[in-house]
């Protein structure tokens, strides 16, 4: 096992309103998936509901329906059962837990933010829930960016008073909003107009500027800044409180079908080990599958992306869910959630094994570096410092296909010409944000701002 890294259109992470929840919630009946037996009861499907362009749960989604290796995983399972997966693609997680809770589908995947609301309405409902793995994460909050238009004048969080920020209530990113807003001593209800939308409309927002921000979730800041469509405003990895996404199943399910479920487990393992020794052609094939640039797909998933993908529950995930009840709990999306009832590890650890399950707790994503990739090329390079990056991408302008570094403060990979850059003596420094690289500036004499393309020359 290789831990990996520390973190497009439509990632599902978020919920829209409580509104909306509920509106799906009472619409729904209890009949259906729950992986049940067809016809003679010989045949079982098992349905998996997921979010194929939400990039950080594709090790549970779109990149393990592509390999196959679920149904690989339930036809071994040699207990006389044809088993069948149907797969159900969704754009939010709203979707997923409605469906969950009527007893639709079997497994789901979705974001931290999402997972506790479905465990709210599990519970709620009397259908409750479990979170069962995790799919991709970030230590520090890097998978969720504040980001502005391209040509905005605001360069910190203190410029957002009395503006309107787009986000999506019930999300990862609106928790970030709300924390970032807090710790730049902004009241996030009163200081901001804050405008619920789906990742698409606020993106459309952005751009029109209806909007003056937007906060979002993987991989929308990513996807607008490869486009030029934005610029981030705020690195979410500032506020060193992990994000990440995971997996639920029904309890229900997973009392009646615990071997289906190891398999699930296994499978996605398998997917997960797949993504870490094969980071490109998994970047190549979620792209193909959901229509996203390969580049944005790599900027998150790739070998130093911004997502670590393990299946196993660390307890630094468990400890950032718990507090993220009070966001949910001020915006009126749930009332106390019993974490501790909600996270169980039994599956995966068994899936894994012991030993090994252990071994995932303890690993820690390597610092990254920096990376290029090369146009055609199979595999990228990784470089050991920006400038050294730098200085290859100079001596091969038209070669680049995309290149990727990390800030110096948070460690966020981000791509290497939306980057902000700072020259300190030799060093060149990339920064996600503006109000980062000025902050070590004015901590370091000497030091000041530079453009990418000065950054090319000095490096050269």
């Amino acid at each position: 096992m290789k831990p990996k890294r520390p973190a497009l259109p439509s990632p599902a992470a978020s919920l829209t309103a409580s509104a909306t929840v509920a509106a799906l919630l009472l619409s729904l009946t209890g009949c259906g998936g729950d992986a049940s037996a067809d016809g003679d009861g010989s045949t079982v499907t098992v349905t998996v509901g997921y979010q194929s362009r939400t990039i950080n749960t594709v090790t549970a989604g779109t990149l393990l329906r592509s390999l196959g290796y679920f149904e690989k995983q339930l036809n071994a399972l040699g207990d006389g059962v044809t088993y069948k997966v149907d797969w159900q693609d969704f754009a939010t997680g709203a979707p997923i837990t409605a469906q969950m809770t009527a007893g639709k589908i079997d497994i789901g995947s979705m974001g931290d933010f999402p997972l506790l609301i479905n465990a709210a309405r599990g519970k709620q409902l009397g259908k409750p829930t479990r979170m069962v793995s995790v799919t991709g994460y970030n230590l520090r909050g890097g998978l969720n960016t504040i980001i502005t238009a391209p040509g905005s004048s605001l360069t910190s969080l203190k410029d957002l008073k009395g503006r309107k920020v787009s986000t999506s209530v019930g999300s990862a990113a609106d928790g970030t909003l709300v924390r970032a807003l807090q710790r730049a001593g902004l009241d996030p209800y009163e200081d901001v107009e804050k405008l619920n939308q789906q990742p698409a409309v606020g993106a459309s927002a952005l751009s029109s500027g209806s909007a003056d921000a937007l906060s979002q979730f993987v991989a929308w800041p990513g996807l607008l800044a490869q486009q030029g469509k934005a610029k981030a405003l705020y690195d979410g990895a500032q506020l060193n409180l992990a994000t990440f996404h995971g997996v639920a199943a029904r309890e229900d399910f997973t009392k009646k079908r615990p071997a289906v479920l190891q398999a699930f487990l296994k499978a996605q393992t398998q997917a997960t080990d797949y993504l870490d020794a094969h980071p490109v052609a998994a970047a190549e094939s979620v792209a193909k599958a959901t229509g996203l640039p390969a580049e944005t797909v790599y900027l998150y998933n790739g070998a130093q992306g911004i997502a670590t993908f393990d299946p196993a529950i660390k307890p630094q995930l468990v400890a950032a869910l718990k507090e993220d009840v009070s966001i949910l709990k001020d915006a009126k999306l749930t009332g106390d959630v019993d974490v501790d009832a909600f996270v169980d590890d039994q599956y995966v650890k068994k899936a894994l094994g012991t030993d090994a399950y252990a071994e995932r707790l303890a690993a820690t994503p390597p610092d990254p570096a920096g990376e290029v990739w090369p146009k055609g090329a199979e595999k990228t390079l990784p470089f050991t410092s920006p400038t050294a990056l730098l200085k290859h991408v100079a001596a091969h302008r038209g070669s680049v296909r995309a290149a990727y570094v990390p800030d110096t403060t948070t460690g966020t990979l981000w791509f290497a010409d939306r980057s902000v850059w700072v020259a300190d003596g030799t060093r060149l420094l990339p920064f996600v944000t503006p109000e980062t690289a000025r902050a070590y500036v004015a901590g370091h004499g000497g030091a000041r701002v530079v453009t990418y393309a000065d950054a090319l020359e000095r490096a050269s």
